[in-house]
């Protein structure tokens, strides 16, 4: 089966800059995809771009194998069955909730649009605030009304752009596994653009990470995580610290933080290599890899504790430790590198 979504080589700009560079990615029938990167990566030029609110410079975008944009020819946004939930949520203030969802359903009979209504409701669970008006809504629930008004028409694809951001953190994370749960129940495709991994990781099917106005890499969040595909990947999607690490063996590396067995024999051209090491990824306790560190500082987190620890060269870096590990500023801590993600040149 061919993709539901397809974008090949796509290059976006405004004037002489270019946003996006060889963009290239597919999106099948029911995923949800995040796209992650800082501000200023091209993470809204693309979703407008899917959307049709951006022409294209360079490349091609395909939606259900019919071509929708390229820079000949571009299908205007109305007639390409996407829906689109904008940051700010753009509901209508003087419409309650049943009839911001119904918004878009004006050609149906009463009778289907009033079930299509109520079937949407029960979706998001405010059955009982289908007479409401948006501001008598919490932030969330907001949300989950115009996610309802989006998916009321049934779009072939759905994009939504920070969907999240005006939300505290805690209700973010909840409302991401919502969101993926609804596009589930209606079997639809979304393209999610946002800036905070958990949101990605929680949300999304695969996970499309823009940096510099590249598509670093595209895979699922748990591959994109554990085998980033650049130290530009693996720095936006977990904290983490990047050492310069120098090829004894085939399977040795010595770094600031010690030396690293690998798993395998890695082919270099060079000796130096890039060694990305997160936070939790570094273990105390005596052993002949291991080198010895001063602890700079310990932030209590609960049922962690966030170290810094000042390496021989004068290099600091943290660590995140268990209950079991109680070091006190100034002491020396054994420390070496357990799980690290190597890049070569």
């Amino acid at each position: 089966m061919p993709p539901l979504l397809e974008v090949s080589d796509l290059e976006c700009r405004y004037g002489n800059k270019v946003i996006l560079e060889s963009v290239s990615f597919a999106l099948n029938e029911g995923e949800v995809a995040c796209l992650l990167g800082p501000s200023g990566c091209g993470k809204t030029t693309l979703l407008h771009a899917i959307a049709g609110f951006q022409p294209v410079y360079r490349g091609r975008i395909s939606l259900a194998d019919s071509t929708i944009s390229t820079p000949a020819a571009i299908t205007p946004p109305e007639q390409r069955h996407i829906g689109v939930v904008f940051q700010d949520y753009a509901l209508f203030p003087h419409l309650t909730v049943a009839q911001n969802i119904a918004f878009g359903l004006k050609s149906l009979p009463k009778a289907e649009r009033e079930s299509r209504v109520r079937e949407l409701l029960q979706l998001v669970q405010l059955q009982s605030f289908a007479q409401q008006y948006p501001h008598q809504l919490s932030g969330g629930q907001q949300q989950r009304v115009a996610l309802a008004r989006a998916l009321a028409p049934r779009p072939r694809l759905l994009l939504m752009d920070e969907p999240f951001s005006n939300l505290d953190t805690e209700l973010r994370r909840s409302l991401a596994a919502e969101v993926r749960h609804i596009l589930r129940e209606e079997g639809t495709a979304a393209v999610i653009v946002t800036h905070d991994r958990s949101e990605a990781f929680v949300a999304g099917d695969k996970l499309g990470v823009l940096s510099g106005g590249l598509l670093q890499q595209w895979d699922t969040p748990e591959t994109t995580y554990r085998r980033p595909a650049t130290a530009a990947v693996a720095r936006i999607v977990g904290d983490g610290t990047l050492l310069e690490g120098k090829l004894l063996q085939p399977d040795l590396i010595e770094t600031a933080l010690g030396r690293v067995h690998l798993p395998s024999a890695i082919e270099a051209p060079a000796q130096q290599l890039q060694v990305f090491v997160r936070s939790e990824d570094i273990q105390p306790g005596e052993h002949a890899d291991a080198v010895t560190a001063q602890v700079v500082a310990r932030d209590f987190l609960g049922s962690d504790t966030l170290y810094k620890f000042r390496l021989p060269g004068g290099r600091i870096i943290e660590a995140t430790l268990g209950a079991e590990f109680q070091f006190a500023p100034g002491s020396e801590v054994p420390l070496r590198i357990v799980a690290p993600v190597v890049f070569t040149p």
